[in-house]
């Protein structure tokens, strides 16, 4: 014959006292540790903030055809030309700005800075509505569609 031992009444599914004791020790530390972690800044790690090596201050205009010029605002020179249906990340990247320059009821007149920082990533600024897009965190290939303006910077072809 077997017998089970059932509980019953007030302390039938209870945690037991010393479980109940750990875990909320174990929470108070977590806790403490957490804040004293953000305090102190204690393990943290800092980066140099990145300085501007580059800066092409540039306008990126539709054409008839379904291209884009994109020109150097400072000397006028027409640093490339996308033919239609080529390059979507610059095509995609450019309608987000023009997007949130259109909302903003800022027109095209403001060129945008592509700038290349010291430690070799680029970004796209538009000052007009405060955006900026750090190009590398879509990879190199995608990068690459506006790091080829720097070049052409040099030797504007019209």
């Amino acid at each position: 014959m077997s017998e089970t031992v059932r509980k019953s009444g007030h302390h039938a599914d209870s945690i037991p006292r010393g479980v109940l004791f750990g875990a909320g020790a174990l929470l108070i530390f977590a806790f403490s540790m957490a804040f004293y972690g953000r305090s102190s800044d204690s393990g943290a790690v800092h980066m140099p903030q990145a300085q501007p090596y580059q800066t092409l201050r540039l306008f990126f205009t539709d054409q008839a055809d379904g291209g884009i010029a994109v020109t150097d605002a400072d000397s006028g020179a027409v640093l490339s030309m996308v033919a239609p249906g080529t390059n979507g990340f610059l095509r995609s990247t450019m309608r987000g700005f023009a997007h949130a320059r259109m909302l903003g009821g800022i027109g095209p007149q403001a060129p945008f800075a592509l700038t290349r920082w010291n430690d070799g990533t680029l970004s796209l600024i538009d000052d007009t509505t405060g955006r900026r897009v750090d190009l590398d965190a879509f990879g190199p290939n995608q990068s690459a569609s506006f790091a080829k303006l720097f070049p052409a910077a040099k030797a504007p072809t019209r």
